[in-house]
């Protein structure tokens, strides 16, 4: 049994600087890039994409909504399903040619934060990131969470879903996450997290803090790459992985 190990990266912007990526890298297997509009800047991005590939890390576009100062985790619910096949579409396609520009080809897309909440619940945004994905290069996955829209329009756009659960996070009935201002939304302890992870991938399922349950399938786990323990946590995390005979590597070879 094989697993990804993935972490969004590249979140800093400027002289700012987020999280260890240079130690997550050497880490986890997948990346997702910053695409400029929730963070990230050019040379951001390329530092990104040529770390990655130096450590044979696959890398995909994380396209957010344009909301720098909320870091992207602010819902903006007048943002239309056109304004989101656009701004999906532009941001994928600004780190195609970022990999470009180093020879490491991208390998999926993953919405980031508000905007992937947004579309885990709604069909038509889940919808227009399926279509800008399709239309920038149908041949790139889809990183979606099982169980909710993204998946249904990876499937129906004929999109190759990445199936994500989060190591950091819990779920809500919905199966989308808990909200970050629930006191019970993050997982810091790297034992809890790796004992929920394991759940998860091996018994196939999503359990939400209510007790439902969803049967799922996982190809990815993601730890979250900006909190002061991501590091800790990524590591403890591919180290029980492999402890418990799960092959960790990316979903697509970079």
């Amino acid at each position: 049994m094989r697993i990804d190990l993935n972490a969004d990266l590249g979140e800093g912007f400027g002289p700012w600087k987020m999280g260890d990526d240079a130690a997550l890298l050497g880490i986890v297997t997948t990346a997702n890039v910053a695409c400029g509009f929730h963070a990230g800047d050019p040379g951001i991005m390329r530092a990104t994409v040529r770390a990655a590939r130096a450590c044979g890390v696959a890398v995909g576009a994380h396209p957010g909504y344009a909301d720098l100062p909320g870091f992207g985790r602010r819902a903006l619910p007048g943002v239309t399903e056109a304004e989101v096949e656009q701004l999906v579409a532009y941001q994928v396609g600004a780190l195609a040619g970022i990999c470009a520009l180093e020879g490491h080809p991208m390998t999926h897309v993953k919405t980031h934060g508000a905007l992937g909440n947004a579309c885990a619940d709604d069909d038509g945004l889940a919808a227009a990131v399926a279509r800008a994905i399709r239309a920038v290069d149908a041949g790139l996955g889809f990183m979606v969470m099982p169980g909710t829209a993204t998946e249904r329009a990876a499937e129906r756009m004929g999109l190759r879903p990445i199936r994500e659960i989060y190591a950091d996070r819990t779920y809500a009935d919905s199966f989308n996450l808990t909200p970050r201002a629930r006191p019970d939304a993050m997982v810091h302890d790297p034992a809890e997290a790796l004992a929920r992870v394991l759940d998860m991938v091996q018994g196939g399922r999503i359990t939400a803090t209510s007790g439902k349950v969803l049967a799922v399938q996982i190809d990815s786990v993601c730890v979250h790459g900006d909190g002061p323990q991501a590091v800790a946590m990524a590591r403890h995390l591919r180290a029980g992985l492999e402890a418990a005979g799960l092959a960790v590597l990316p979903v697509t070879p970079p």
